[in-house]
């Protein structure tokens, strides 16, 4: 049991684990972030734009016969409703992020841009393994390849 332990404290100790617990806690903050950003800052004034409906609280109601006249108060009452108004945030929200996410990896990759390839190694021409430039018989099957590339 102790061995079990010992082997869970070296996996969660390890880097990538605790960068990305980090993450995790950051994008969280971040997800707060842009949910404020979308119900107080954006969907009002798109709501005033579109006659001033506010997309909170669009809803379905699937209980006949009752029409709540807020979805807050059919929550209260205990009401089953399809609250697509919420969903609408979400997705605008879900739309930011990943915009948002899209802004800084594009940003991450500019900063760090991709390594040159690899050069084409030279190869022997009767085993074709690679051989140093500078070889003129290969180390592998020993026959003599002079300078030619292969």
């Amino acid at each position: 049991m102790k061995a079990f332990f010992e082997e869970f404290k070296n996996f969660a100790m390890r880097g990538n684990v605790m960068d990305m617990a980090v993450g995790v806690v950051l994008g969280a903050a971040f997800g707060k972030i842009v949910s404020s950003l979308v119900s107080n800052i954006i969907m009002p004034p798109l709501g005033v734009l579109l006659g001033g409906i506010d997309f909170s609280d669009f809803f379905l109601c699937l209980k006949s016969g009752v029409h709540p006249a807020s979805l807050a108060e059919a929550q209260a009452q205990g009401i089953p409703v399809i609250a697509y108004g919420l969903f609408l945030n979400t997705i605008i929200e879900f739309l930011i992020i990943a915009f948002a996410i899209f802004l800084v990896i594009k940003q991450i990759n500019r900063l760090f841009p991709k390594p040159a390839a690899a050069p084409v190694p030279r190869l022997c021409p009767f085993c074709k393994q690679p051989v140093a430039e500078d070889a003129t018989r290969c180390p592998h099957c020993t026959s003599e390849i002079g300078t030619q590339r292969g």
